[in-house]
C-alpha cells in the first residue's frame, strides 16, 4: 500500500471520511483495503493521533513537549511488528464485516495497544537497565545523554526518572484512547472490563518476572505464570478477546479465541527465552542476546534445565547455573557454559517441543470456532509468525523430560 493510501486510510474517527452510517458498500471497501495492510494503518492512525497529542503537551509546556512527550512518539513509531493491533483486527474480521463504528473502534483499539506496549517496554528496559532497544538506545538512557553536562554526576538518575514519566504519559494516552470509544454503553463497558484486566496481568506479570529475578526462583510454575501474564495474556489472548467482543463473538467463538491466544502467547514467551539465550540474529531485533541470562530471569528454559539437572543430580550443571545466571559481568565464555547446560540438559529441545504442541493447539482452537475463514487463515500465520517456529504447523514427535513433565500449564 503506497505511502499516500495508508495516511488516507489510517485518518480514522473524522466525519470527513463519509462511512458514519454511510453507504455499506464504502464500508466494505475501506475494510477490505484495512485488511491487505492492518499494521501500516495502525501506523498511519498512531501517526495522527500522536501529532495531536505531541501538540497538546507542547501547549502545556514546550520542554515537556519536546523532551517526554516526543519520546513517546518517536519510541511508538520507531519499531515494532503491530502484531496486537493484528490479532485483535483479525478476531474482529473473524466474527463477519464489521461496521463502520467497529472498525473505527478497531483502529483506536490498535492504537492504544501500541501506546500500552510503549510504556511496558520503557519501564522494563529501566528496570532491566536494559542499554538499547531496536536497535538505538534506551529511552533512560537517551534521556540521560541529552542533559549530560549541564547534570551533575547522577545524570543516570535524571534518564531513569524522565523514561519513567515517558512510561507513564504513553500509559495515559493509552488509557485515554480505550476510555472514548464511540460504542453502545454495554459494548464499550465490556472493552473497557477488558482492557483494565489486561492492564492488572501485565504489571502482574512484569512483577513476577523481577521478583523471580530477585529470589533467584526456578520454580517451574511460577516461570509459566509469569510468561502467562507477561506475554501470552497481553501480546495475543487479550487482543484476540477485544477483537472478538468488539465484533459481537458468542460464548463459544470467544472461548476458543481466548485459548488459542493463550496457547500462541506462550510460545511467543518461550520462543523469546530461547532467542534471547542462543542469539537467532534473524530474530533479536530488539535487545542483545544473553540479557536475560545476564539478568537472571525465571525463564521457563533455565527452570527446566535446573530441574533436569537436580533430577539427574547433575552438579556440574547446577554450578554453572548457579554460577554464571543473574551476573551482570558474566562473560562470553560463562554463558557459553551456560547454554550448553541447556543443550545437555534436554532444555532447549523441551522448550522447542512445547513451542510446536503450543501452536498446534492453538490452530486446532481457531479450527474448532465458526469463523470467516479468510481471518482464519490470517490468523494461522500470524500465531505461525510470533513463534517462528519452524515445525509449529505439526505435531514434535517424543515427550518431555522428566524436568519438563513438572511444568504447569497456562
Amino acid at each position: 500500500m503506497p505511502p499516500d493510501e495508508v495516511t488516507g486510510v489510517a485518518t480514522t474517527g473524522s466525519p470527513d471520511h463519509g462511512l458514519r452510517h454511510g453507504d455499506p458498500s464504502l464500508v466494505s471497501a475501506r475494510v477490505r483495503q484495512i485488511d491487505t495492510a492492518v499494521a501500516y494503518v495502525v501506523t498511519g492512525h498512531l501517526e495522527q493521533l500522536l501529532k495531536r497529542r505531541v501538540a497538546q503537551a507542547g501547549e502545556v509546556n514546550p520542554t515537556f513537549g519536546a523532551d517526554i512527550a516526543e519520546r513517546v512518539r518517536r519510541f511508538t513509531l520507531g519499531g515494532g511488528r503491530r502484531a496486537r493491533p493484528q490479532f485483535l483486527w483479525w478476531a474482529l474480521r473473524a466474527c463477519g464485516m464489521p461496521d463502520d463504528q467497529q472498525m473505527e473502534a478497531a483502529l483506536q483499539l490498535g492504537a492504544a495497544l501500541e501506546l500500552l506496549q510503549t510504556c511496558a517496554l520503557v519501564h522494563d528496559d529501566v528496570m532491566d537497565q536494559a542499554q538499547s532497544r531496536r536497535g538505538r538506545p534506551s529511552v533512560h538512557v537517551d534521556c540521560a545523554a541529552q542533559y549530560a553536562r549541564p547534570l551533575p554526576s547522577d545524570g543516570r538518575r535524571f534518564g531513569e526518572s524522565s523514561a519513567i514519566l515517558v512510561g507513564d504519559l504513553a500509559l495515559a494516552w493509552a488509557d485515554d484512547e480505550a476510555a472514548c470509544l464511540d460504542l453502545p454503553t454495554w459494548h464499550a463497558g465490556r472493552i473497557r472490563d477488558i482492557w483494565s484486566r489486561m492492564r492488572l496481568e501485565m504489571v502482574a506479570g512484569q512483577y513476577l518476572d523481577i521478583q523471580g529475578e530477585a529470589t533467584q526462583s526456578r520454580s517451574l510454575s511460577q516461570a509459566v505464570s509469569a510468561a502467562c501474564l507477561k506475554s501470552a495474556l497481553y501480546t495475543v489472548e487479550r487482543p484476540l478477546q477485544l477483537g472478538a467482543t468488539l465484533g459481537g463473538a458468542d460464548e463459544a467463538t470467544l472461548r476458543a479465541l481466548c485459548s488459542a491466544g493463550r496457547d500462541a502467547g506462550l510460545a511467543f514467551q518461550l520462543r523469546d527465552d530461547l532467542d534471547d539465550a542462543f542469539g537467532d540474529p534473524s530474530r533479536r531485533r530488539d535487545k542483545p542476546a544473553g540479557g536475560d541470562l545476564r539478568a537472571g530471569k525465571p525463564t521457563y528454559l533455565v527452570a527446566l534445565a535446573h530441574a533436569q539437572a537436580t533430577v539427574d543430580g547433575d552438579h556440574h550443571a547446577l554450578k554453572v547455573l548457579g554460577h554464571a545466571l543473574g551476573r551482570s559481568d558474566a562473560t562470553d565464555e560463562d554463558l557459553d557454559e551456560v547454554r550448553d547446560v541447556l543443550e545437555r540438559t534436554g532444555a532447549r529441545r523441551d522448550v522447542e517441543d512445547k513451542i510446536c504442541r503450543l501452536i498446534a493447539q492453538s490452530k486446532r482452537n481457531l479450527d474448532a470456532a465458526p469463523l470467516d475463514p479468510v481471518a482464519r487463515a490470517r490468523l494461522h500465520a500470524l500465531v505461525h509468525h510470533v513463534a517462528a517456529s519452524p515445525a509449529a504447523a505439526g505435531e514434535p514427535a517424543g515427550g518431555l523430560s522428566a524436568g519438563a513433565a513438572q511444568g504447569a500449564a497456562c
